[in-house]
């Protein structure tokens, strides 16, 4: 089956250029003026710009955390980040068995029945011994070429400098790319603390027991240990001015750093939190200030921070009362948990379908970015990155037909009706919006026809990514 787009304006992270897309089966075959194909299905995108489906390379879904588990599976993640123009998502793998493979092959049973768009996965190392060492390797195999280590959730997820120094020369060695989430776990744990002893308990506490400071000094620390063990290193999650400045300063001395941010690090800060609904915003790290959204821009301006992901790991605002989703009532036990301690907040927040509707409205039509470096930080720069490129994040003969039809035009007022996230709040909810995905294609076929789904569970396919990915 082939299908032919017509008349649109392809936006690549390099190029604007009017021409006609012809896709056969899974593949974009070709790009050109005025193409004629008979027995081709026409899609009529006249005065439409034709974009990459995005990728997302940090979500998290059906994640255990706090009692509860994060109210996205595979499937309805999957449904609501291609509702917003993604196409790829990448998961992380909790190591919670004995060995790697174990903890891939208990994730592959959880994710390949759901998976509605193309997926793969980080792994998680959060212990480290001679073992685990031996065995970090053996991920490329699988097609897992990254992981992530944590400087915070003492006795949780945290490694010790030692051992992610460790874990860095292996990847480096490997040819795999070690990510990093970057706070300051010992003085997080004293604030906690001391907020609980001192009856500290509401929402706002969340962020000023999770000092900046904290997530800056981390940065240039995992910078200063990816100088010494001569490896690349990717932090995610960016949130504070003083990372982007420590960042630009390892960029400079030459260090292959890499670093992300999320939409909502721009748009909120800690004053969301001591709203009354204060706890929708809660995610680690957390909400800064808006001298720090504004560093985070510039950053991305500047080409500083090369990707937009979203960390998207949603939970329902009031898990006692169920919604209405794919005609069935869901509730899952959700922030309603922490009413009374902001320590039992379950950590995370939904986005994977906001990031680029939110962001083409905000970044391109603000003036902040031109549509072609909204494509590089949302499509082309993770899917590089992340050993996924040219099969994904770009239009270009060969590539998978992972596609976007963008009405430039289209008008709406956004929230939960139009997110698809399986949850009871959006952060957006009411924000008007200009530009939004009317078609998504995913590997060719048709999954997003305006507000019709039209993608089926299992559809998506692990991708087995490359190692020795670009660094940027």
């Amino acid at each position: 089956m082939k299908t032919l787009i017509k008349g649109g304006t392809i936006i690549t992270a390099s190029e604007t250029i009017q021409a006609d897309v012809l896709i056969n089966e899974e593949k974009i075959q070709r790009l050109g003026q005025d193409i004629i194909e008979p027995d081709a299905l026409v899609i009529d995108a006249t005065n439409k710009l034709v974009l990459p489906g995005g990728v997302d390379v940090h979500t998290h879904f059906s994640l255990p955390m706090a009692g509860t588990i994060s109210s996205d599976d595979h499937y309805t993640g999957h449904k609501a980040a291609a509702f917003g123009g993604t196409t790829t998502a990448i998961d992380f793998i909790s190591l919670d068995r004995e060995t790697l493979d174990e903890c891939v092959d208990e994730w592959h049973k959880i994710a390949d029945p759901l998976a509605a768009i193309d997926y793969s996965a980080h792994m998680n190392i959060t212990r480290f011994d001679d073992r685990i060492a031996s065995q970090i390797p053996g991920l490329i195999k699988r097609g897992i070429t990254t992981l992530k280590v944590f400087t915070a959730y003492n006795n949780r997820l945290r490694l010790q400098d030692g051992e992610i120094f460790k874990v860095m020369r292996i990847a480096k060695n490997a040819g795999m790319l070690t990510m990093m989430h970057a706070e300051n776990g010992d003085v997080i744990e004293i604030l906690i603390d001391e907020a609980i002893r001192s009856g500290n308990l509401s929402p706002v506490w969340h962020a000023r027991t999770r000092p900046a400071w904290g997530a800056t000094e981390a940065v240039l620390r995992g910078s200063s240990l990816a100088a010494q063990a001569g490896a690349p290193l990717y932090i995610v999650h960016m949130n504070a001015a003083g990372e982007v400045d420590q960042l630009e300063y390892a960029r400079k001395m030459g260090l292959p750093i890499m670093g992300e941010t999320c939409p909502q690090y721009l748009f909120f800060t800690e004053d969301n939190l001591a709203q009354i609904d204060g706890a929708k915003w809660i995610c680690s790290p957390p909400m800064r200030s808006a001298k720090d959204n504004a560093r985070l821009w510039e950053g991305l301006k500047n080409g500083i921070i090369k990707v937009m992901a979203t960390d998207h790991c949603p939970f329902f605002f009031d898990g006692t009362k169920p919604i209405k989703y794919e005609e069935e009532n869901i509730a899952i036990p959700g922030k309603e948990l922490g009413k009374t301690d902001f320590t039992k907040i379950p950590n995370g927040l939904p986005g994977v379908g906001d990031r680029m509707p939110v962001l083409w409205t905000n970044a391109v039509n603000s003036g902040r970015m031109t549509p072609n470096h909204f494509v590089e930080i949302n499509c082309t720069n993770p899917a590089k990155i992340f050993g996924l490129y040219p099969q994904k994040g770009t239009i270009m003969p060969g590539s998978d037909a992972d596609i976007a039809i963008w009405d430039p035009e289209k008008n709406v007022t956004y929230g939960i009706g139009l997110s698809h996230h399986r949850t009871d709040y959006n952060l957006y909810e009411g924000w008007h919006l200009k530009g939004f995905p009317e078609k998504v294609f995913s590997r060719g076929k048709l999954i997003v026809d305006g507000e019709t789904w039209l993608g089926k569970k299992g559809d998506g396919r692990f991708i087995h990514r490359k190692p020795f990915a670009e660094i940027l």
